[in-house]
């Protein structure tokens, strides 16, 4: 595999990029895509079938915030993306007209009486800003002042809607603190939830705060020169057990998300044994990479040349997803936030047979 971006490159019709989910959510097409073989069709809700009693499930348990705000420094407009909270209480934003932005600067934020100063700005759009409150106080300034930050390639020319405050939203959602959605997620509804545990397929969440980052694409033509956001996550000790008991049982790690699927191998020894977790990550993977922890994945349909499109090509094989997104595009798969999905199995390395 060379080290250029154009090797993930694909044509997608733009008639196909999802404005709105699947109703309900785990009626979405689901292509169940084996180490080899014919392409399933299928749909999300036939998920239990696909399992195995003693596999784990693992979905990632952000919740969104209303992260996009428009603030003022004097009479220019500043557009702010939050990113990330840093462990000194500081928040870290993309800001648009970041270089008319000084350290010490004062925003202002229309129809509220809060502010934010600048602590410092890099030259890659970035800001260091440190608001005057928080706590469940700074919560209640997001929810007047701040709208969620919908993906790009969602078309709302006035902006979210009250509807995509629901959709945009997972049903495991449990600790406030990402940008984005971690959309996979966005499939499962009571009623899955509960064919799973029927079919006795196990579950359990960890949190990675999707940050503004995974909206960025790849600049350049070289995939050596990207550099990944960082991320919060966490992974607490007994989620940590849950999955090596699993491993040791013979039942399969099944990431719900390339969020979950990042936070895992973040967390994996090269063994495959997972640490508990409470960082930041900027892992980047990419076709070559030795996965240690995740033995299935379930995962939307990405962006042509994006990180995560090199992320699947990495756990499934490339040529298998570039036909797996050929046959998607080829039978009107819905793809991105609001789309379909699929259910990857790793590729074998060396010495597998597969899992």
């Amino acid at each position: 595999m060379s080290d250029q971006v154009s090797d993930f490159d694909f044509d997608l019709p733009h008639t196909l990029v999802a404005e709105h989910p699947a109703r309900p959510r785990d009626a979405a097409r689901l292509l169940d895509v084996m180490p080899t073989g014919p392409f399933h069709d299928r749909v999300v809700r036939d998920l239990p079938s696909l399992l195995r009693p003693g596999d784990l499930l693992v979905a990632n348990d952000t919740a969104v915030i209303p992260a996009q705000l428009d603030a003022r420094r004097g009479e220019a407009k500043i557009g702010i993306t939050l990113d990330r909270i840093l462990p000194d209480g500081t928040w870290h934003a993309l800001a648009r007209n970041a270089r008319r932005l000084r350290a010490g600067d004062v925003l202002t934020f229309p129809g509220t009486s809060n502010t934010a100063a600048i602590v410092s700005r890099d030259d890659e759009g970035g800001v260091i800003l440190r608001f005057d409150t928080e706590g469940a106080a700074f919560d209640a300034f997001l929810q007047k002042a701040g709208v969620l930050a919908l993906p790009p390639y969602i078309d709302r020319p006035q902006g979210p809607t009250e509807q995509d405050r629901q959709d945009y939203a997972t049903i495991f959602a449990a600790h406030r603190g990402a940008v984005a959605a971690p959309t996979a997620g966005l499939h499962f509804t009571p009623q899955l939830l509960a064919a799973l545990d029927a079919a006795g397929v196990e579950r359990c969440t960890l949190t990675l705060h999707v940050g503004a980052g995974t909206f960025l694409p790849v600049r350049g033509d070289s995939i050596a020169g990207h550099r990944m956001h960082a991320e919060r996550g966490v992974i607490t000790e007994e989620t940590a057990e849950r999955l090596n008991r699993t491993r040791r049982a013979g039942g399969r790690i099944v990431a719900v998300g390339t969020t979950s699927l990042r936070l895992l191998e973040s967390a994996a020894d090269p063994d495959g044994t997972i640490r508990p977790f409470d960082g930041d990550t900027a892992i980047f993977i990419r076709p070559g990479y030795r996965f240690r922890a995740v033995d299935l994945l379930m995962t939307n349909f990405h962006l042509p040349r994006s990180t995560l499109f090199m992320l699947v090509c990495a756990f499934a094989g490339y040529d298998r997803m570039r036909d797996a997104y050929a046959h998607a595009i080829g039978t009107g798969y819905r793809f991105y936030s609001y789309g379909d999905a699929c259910l990857l199995h790793r590729a074998p390395t060396p010495g597998e047979t597969g899992a």
